[in-house]
């Protein structure tokens, strides 16, 4: 192989891996929202959208056998852009909701493909000494993308919904330049990824040793305990997550907080993303200086106790806005806090020798448990309001809480 810089491929890969998640996750439910879609139906159908992630593992050793690493990033890439300028058309459809559904579900399992086909070439493109140095930097590519999709990208629609007046217009136009940029990194992947040597397809599967990868997963200490905690873990988040978009969009007099798009695009894509990623960043520190046993309580209390947030402005409508980007900013933090500790969590269960099946295994249990009370958190709010709702959402984090003290910890 012909020596590459990863500086010209690493950062742009793992910007092209956090783009379209968040496009799917995030950005379409904003979307749905502004288009008049009620918060039932916006939590059902993008809660659906988790489930490529959830079973990608069932696919993913087809990567390893037909075509290259490479070959799947750059086509992945080419048929993304094509279905966002698709999902883009779509707004301007009278059936929108479905056309556009069908885009974002092709997005979605072209994503989780991508993903497996750029973490896999992460690790043959390099050395261990540079894959180790550039951890950091594809986490940070990764959420700089977080940044600019739920962030700059929602703040120019919401300034275009003001100036144009045009709502689908706005959306239409946000979703042409993801397309766009999506495109470009296509073509430019195609002359700045390498050409490694062991990238090639292996042309046989061996559907053994796959499954004793599978089932070694299962033969791990206290494993179901784990599974249990995993599911439980971040319920009450699950239905949290679909839910505080539209309730800071909606007007007060439904129930929210009356913020603009471009304000939604500042508090969660601007200052949220800021807060969520300084928590990551302190949030790991502490893990590898204390160790995980020591962290685990108090980072899993600053993922859910800051859900309260949410309950005091569900009853305090009329707060200053900025104070508004405070409290998201609080949460957010948190919410960096808890995942950070999560993520090791994750790490140590696993087997010695089947570390990535089994962390995809525990990956697509994660996605699965996000997906599932997502699905029902739009009904549960229209319901009992947004203020009982945010009550049950802090309530649902509990039973995760309960199961940490018995818990397997390698540190």
């Amino acid at each position: 192989m012909k020596y590459t810089n990863p500086w010209f491929f690493v950062p742009s890969a793992y910007f092209a891996e956090g783009l379209p998640y968040v496009l799917v996750n995030s950005l379409a439910v904003i979307i749905y929202k502004r288009m008049g879609i009620s918060n039932d139906l916006i939590a059902f159908w993008t809660s659906l959208l988790y489930l490529p992630w959830a079973i990608k593992m069932f696919w993913s050793p087809f990567i390893d056998i037909y075509g290259t690493k490479r070959k799947w990033i750059i086509i992945t890439q080419s048929i993304m852009s094509f279905f966002m300028i698709i999902a883009s058309i779509s707004l301007g459809l009278k059936s929108f909701l479905f056309y556009s559904m069908i885009a974002f579900t092709i997005i979605a399992f072209m994503s989780a493909t991508h993903d497996v086909a750029v973490d896999g070439f992460y690790m043959i493109s390099m050395s261990d000494k540079e894959q180790a140095f550039f951890i950091g930097i594809r986490t940070f590519a990764y959420r700089l993308a977080i940044l600019f999709s739920s962030g700059i990208l929602v703040v120019w629609a919401g300034k275009l919904e003001l100036s144009t007046k045009d709502i689908p217009g706005s959306w239409k136009f946000v979703l042409i330049i993801a397309a766009l940029i999506m495109a470009f990194l296509s073509l430019y992947h195609r002359f700045a990824l390498p050409v490694p040597d062991s990238d090639k397809g292996l042309g046989k599967f061996d559907f053994s040793a796959y499954f004793n990868s599978i089932y070694s997963y299962f033969k791990q200490e206290k494993i179901f305990l784990g599974i249990l905690f995993i599911v439980l873990y971040r319920f009450g988040e699950a239905m949290l997550v679909k839910i505080t978009g539209p309730f800071l969009l909606d007007s007060i007099d439904k129930g929210g907080m009356g913020l603009s798009t471009y304000e939604v695009g500042f508090a969660y894509g601007t200052i949220g993303v800021i807060s969520l990623i300084a928590g990551n960043i302190i949030g790991a520190w502490f893990v590898s200086k204390w160790g995980l046993k020591k962290c685990i309580w108090p980072f899993t209390l600053a993922l859910n106790l800051p859900d309260l947030v949410y309950v005091y402005m569900a009853y305090n409508q009329n707060l200053p806005h900025t104070f508004v980007f405070i409290l998201v900013a609080f949460e957010q933090f948190g919410y960096g806090l808890g995942m950070t500790a999560f993520t090791y969590y994750l790490i140590q269960l696993t087997d010695e020798k089947n570390k990535t099946v089994n962390f995809a295994i525990s990956t697509g249990i994660m996605a699965f448990a996000m997906m599932l009370p997502g699905m029902i958190s739009g009904k549960i709010q229209i319901i009992y309001g947004y203020q009982s709702f945010f009550w049950i959402v802090f309530f649902a984090t509990l039973p995760g809480m309960l199961l940490l003290p018995f818990l397997r910890y390698k540190n």
